[in-house]
């Protein structure tokens, strides 16, 4: 990726909407050429998607919860089915597998307290798991889809 491909790429992130002539207006590219780099960058999975982002609040979604899962098993079949489970709640809004204390870590997001405790039980009722602690957000400091470009 040339400076170009890059400077497609940040204003893609911050607003997919603009047209194919206003990025290469901006990159200082006729429009064929714009549309061809973008055409490639698709092609290689650079760029996987376009999305709207929603505001959550806006949904009535005020409470962010991150999960901390310990299991006691670390097989493959363990982890696609809770990988399977995890993904069927429409809260869990990404999931990680990690190092250290904790196996997994899922980010959930709720209206509120009721909710929480109703995905709460659903998780533990579905999903084997050693134990389980969350830790609510109560404030969000830094949001962005935005990745580094360099």
């Amino acid at each position: 990726m040339d400076s170009t491909d890059k400077a497609i790429l940040r204003l893609l992130q911050s607003d997919c909407t603009l047209s194919v002539s206003e990025i290469a207006e901006r990159v200082s590219l006729t429009t064929t050429p714009c549309w061809k780099r973008i055409q490639r960058m698709e092609q290689k999975g650079i760029i996987e998607k376009r999305v709207t982002l929603v505001n959550p609040e806006a949904l009535g979604l005020t409470m962010t919860v991150f999960v901390l899962v310990k299991t006691g098993s670390h097989d493959f079949e363990w982890l696609n089915g809770f990988a399977n489970q995890t993904a069927e709640f429409e809260e869990v809004v990404e999931i990680y597998r990690m190092s250290g204390v904790y196996d997994y870590m899922l980010k959930v997001i709720v209206s509120d307290m009721k909710a929480f405790d109703d995905f709460y039980k659903k998780l533990v009722s579905q999903v084997s798991l050693v134990e389980v602690t969350s830790s609510f957000a109560m404030e969000q400091i830094k949001y962005t889809t935005a990745l580094p470009v360099k």
